[in-house]
């Protein structure tokens, strides 16, 4: 593991974080998708998929610039999300709970980059942007998919 310390340390600590929070959402939008039966809420998981995808690109490219390859999500986070989305999607496959489970994952991950954006302080201009693009884009789809819930 690198050793990153002042300005550029917090920058690339922050990127790997949105990293991982970006493949997050993107893993759990792929997981309830197919199963959303109202075409204007699977638009919407399919235009924030889009918008996580491109947010993901730059972070890439940035944390290229660091000589960094980014981070993988929590694999424990990522199988207690799994199971969660599994369970509660064996018992009521309707568009409630997956808006119910989306509104959770956004919910965790606002809070997460937010505390990584007071976390990281010194990071750069560029990194705390995207970050806040990346909670705008969660906070948005939480909001919009209210109606299903």
């Amino acid at each position: 593991m690198k050793d990153y310390t002042g300005a550029d340390g917090d920058t690339v600590k922050l990127l790997k974080e949105c990293d991982s929070g970006i493949k997050m959402g993107i893993s759990s939008i792929e997981d309830v998708v197919d199963d959303v039966k109202n075409s204007a809420f699977r638009a919407m998981l399919y235009n924030c998929k889009d918008q996580h995808e491109k947010l993901k690109n730059e972070i890439v490219g940035l944390l290229d610039e660091h000589n960094d390859d980014g981070k993988d999500p929590n694999p424990m986070a990522k199988s207690m999300s799994w199971m969660k989305t599994n369970m509660k999607m064996a018992v009521d496959r309707s568009d409630n709970t997956v808006a119910d489970l989306i509104t959770d994952g956004c919910n965790m991950g606002i809070k997460s980059l937010s505390r990584y954006l007071n976390q990281y302080k010194n990071a750069d201009t560029k990194s705390r942007d995207i970050t806040k693009r990346l909670v705008t884009i969660e906070d948005r789809l939480v909001s919009d998919i209210r109606q299903f819930l």
